[in-house]
C-alpha cells in the first residue's frame, strides 16, 4: 500500500514536470518568435522610411547616382530577405546599413542638405528606427540564447528531444560595424 502511494505521487510527480518543462519550452519559443516579428516590424518600418531619405537627398545631391542605387538595391535585398533565415536577413540588412551610412556620408558633403528640416526629420527617423532594431535584435537574441540552452541542458533536453524543438538560429550584426566609428571634421 505504501509502495502503491510512493510509486503514485513519483509518476504525479513526473508528469508534472514534463508538462512543466514543455510548456515552457513553448513559452520560451513563443517568446522568440515574438522578438523576431518586433525585429520585423522596425525593419518593415525603416524599409518604408528609406525612399523618403532617398528623394530628399536626390532633390540636392543629383550627381550622386551610384549612391542612391546602392541604397534602392540594398533596400530591395532586404525586402526580399524576409521570408528567409534569419542569417540571410540579418546579411542583407546590414548590407543596407552599410548603403545607409554612404547616404549619410554624401548628406553630409551638401550643408543646405544638413539644414533642410525634412532631412532632418527622416534622418532623426531612421536613427530612432536603427535604435530599436537594435534593441530588437538584442532582445531575440537573447530569447534565443535562453531557448537554446534550456533545450540543450539536462533534463529539459530530454522533453526538448521528444517534442521536436530545434536550436534557433541568432540575427547577428555586421562585425565590421562593431569597431569605433571615426569622425572627420
Amino acid at each position: 500500500m505504501v509502495i502503491g502511494i510512493i510509486i503514485a505521487v513519483v509518476v504525479i510527480l513526473l508528469i508534472l514536470f514534463v508538462i512543466v518543462t514543455y510548456n515552457g519550452l513553448i513559452r520560451t519559443r513563443n517568446r522568440i518568435d515574438n522578438a523576431f516579428s518586433q525585429i520585423a516590424v522596425q525593419l518593415k518600418r525603416r524599409h518604408d522610411l528609406i525612399p523618403n531619405l532617398v528623394e530628399t537627398v536626390k532633390g540636392y545631391a543629383a550627381h550622386e547616382k551610384g549612391v542612391f542605387e546602392s541604397v534602392t538595391q540594398a533596400r530591395a535585398n532586404a525586402i526580399s530577405a524576409q521570408s528567409a533565415s534569419p542569417q540571410a536577413q540579418a546579411q542583407a540588412e546590414n548590407q543596407l546599413s552599410g548603403a545607409l551610412k554612404s547616404l549619410f556620408a554624401v548628406a553630409e558633403a551638401y550643408p543646405d542638405l544638413k539644414a533642410n528640416q525634412n532631412f532632418l526629420n527622416l534622418q532623426e527617423e531612421i536613427t530612432s528606427t536603427e535604435d530599436k532594431i537594435a534593441y530588437s535584435r538584442q532582445f531575440y537574441n537573447d530569447s534565443v540564447l535562453g531557448y537554446n540552452n534550456r533545450i540543450q541542458s539536462f533534463p529539459a533536453n530530454l522533453i526538448a528531444g521528444l517534442g521536436n524543438f530545434a536550436p534557433r538560429e541568432y540575427f547577428e550584426g555586421d562585425p565590421e560595424a562593431t569597431g569605433p566609428v571615426k569622425v572627420q571634421f
